[in-house]
């Protein structure tokens, strides 16, 4: 990951809603972020508070140099529950946190503004624990099925014993897009954890068709090469302690 990063372990009683706390310290340059599912409340550079969406294509963004940012990453899932919203209004954007969370933010924001770093990412956690962030269960069950390889939407529906419009329908609203998407998502993020071998063998143990549908997906997600994605984007960081 880029120097200055870091991500934390979220408090036991989060986990089930929270990946992770993490901060970032900015530097020269544009930031690649690629699609992984998941709906982001940043304080941005110790400035504003906004809420990042899933995202279905690559972004570049640029964070000020040597300026902190912090953020709570949401699980798949758990977006809509915490925003009190659909979590496809803020898909593939970055909107202001007090536009979705109203005077809640201002305050925070407020909070924020006058705390230490190790205070804002207690802060961000303590947020997450008063909205009572409760993830919808069925759209967490289709999560971990849509994240094995060779995955098929209706048979996961009917797994977790819904519809597959009722699954699409709680899904968007849970995560920002549908479950064919969140497929896509996942099989990417999966691709970064098969172990180091040829392309061929990847794309095939990650759940691809093919080298070549793999190409196809990897540059559609992420506008990068396979080749130049795996280089680029390797495991998750450890998480550390907060």
């Amino acid at each position: 990951m880029a120097v200055g990063y870091r991500e934390i372990r979220p408090p036991d009683d989060l986990r089930a809603a929270v990946v992770c706390l993490w901060e970032r310290v900015g530097t020269a340059g544009q930031q690649l972020v690629v699609p992984d599912g998941c709906t982001d409340l940043i304080w941005l550079a110790g400035r504003e508070l906004v809420i990042a969406g899933a995202d279905t294509g690559a972004r570049s963004v640029s964070l000020p140099v040597g300026l902190r940012s912090s953020g709570l990453r949401l699980r798949p899932g758990a977006a809509g529950g915490f925003l009190g919203v659909p979590a496809s209004e803020v898909r593939d954007c970055r909107a202001s946190a007090e536009e979705v969370l109203g005077s809640h933010a201002v305050c925070l924001a407020d909070r924020l503004a006058s705390t230490t770093a190790q205070g804002q990412l207690q802060l961000l956690a303590e947020t997450a624990r008063r909205r009572q962030v409760v993830p919808d269960p069925v759209v967490i069950a289709a999560s971990r099925l849509l994240g094995r390889p060779g995955a098929r939407v209706a048979t996961v529906a009917s797994d977790v014993g819904i519809s597959e419009r009722q699954l699409h329908r709680r899904t968007v609203a849970a995560v920002g897009y549908g479950p064919k998407m969140l497929a896509r998502v996942l099989r990417l993020r999966r691709l970064i954890r098969m172990p180091a071998a040829s392309l061929v063998e990847r794309a095939l143990a990650a759940g691809y068709a093919s080298q070549a549908h793999m190409s196809d997906e990897v540059r559609s997600l992420t506008g990068l090469s396979a080749s130049q994605y795996l280089v680029r984007f390797v495991e998750a960081p450890t998480l550390v302690d907060l």
